[in-house]
């Protein structure tokens, strides 16, 4: 397995697996409306934007296996007064779960945090209806530390929590 910086020739893959994904994890969540008319425009003007103007503080990392992609991580050094550094995304291929590719995305993302922002904490957001995606923040050593809602691009409000690993934290 390669983990790599992103570059633009993959916005096609990160955008079609943002998409794909959000429409396997999110139906709860996400209109059926826009999960089959909107998602894939909507992630695709997303990723061209953090792709061809990514801020200073932005890391976007690609995995591979044998050249094929499976997987991305975006995270944002220092995004949040409190919180400290989000790992906005984190996903990887249907096909290619229980490959270690989540944790080794992950891991690559804690090490940029630690040489690069290592005064921070590191969080996500997750949303409530993904149990699989709890589990694992869960079995990384993430702490449950707040909730919310998420006011969705369709207009709904989604349950989600904020999980948090102290700063200097190093996953494996």
């Amino acid at each position: 397995m390669i983990i790599r910086a992103a570059s633009l020739e993959d916005l096609p893959n990160i955008s079609q697996l943002h998409a794909e994904s959000w429409q396997e994890n999110y139906q709860d969540a996400l209109s059926s409306e826009y999960l089959a008319n909107q998602v894939f425009v909507e992630r695709a003007a997303l990723w061209q934007g953090r792709l061809n103007s990514p801020l200073a503080n932005q890391l976007v990392l690609v995995a591979e296996i044998e050249g094929t992609f499976c997987g991305f991580i975006c995270v944002f050094g220092a995004h949040h007064d409190n919180y400290g550094t989000l790992i906005d995304n984190l996903h990887v291929k249907s096909a290619a779960k229980g490959q270690g590719i989540g944790s080794k995305l992950l891991a690559a993302a804690f090490n940029w945090a630690l040489q690069h922002y290592p005064q921070h904490k590191i969080y996500l957001e997750v949303l409530a209806c993904n149990p699989k995606a709890i589990a694992f923040y869960q079995f990384k050593g993430g702490q449950n530390i707040a909730s919310g809602y998420w006011h969705t691009p369709c207009g709904n409000q989604v349950k989600e929590y904020v999980y948090s690993w102290p700063a200097k934290s190093i996953i494996s």
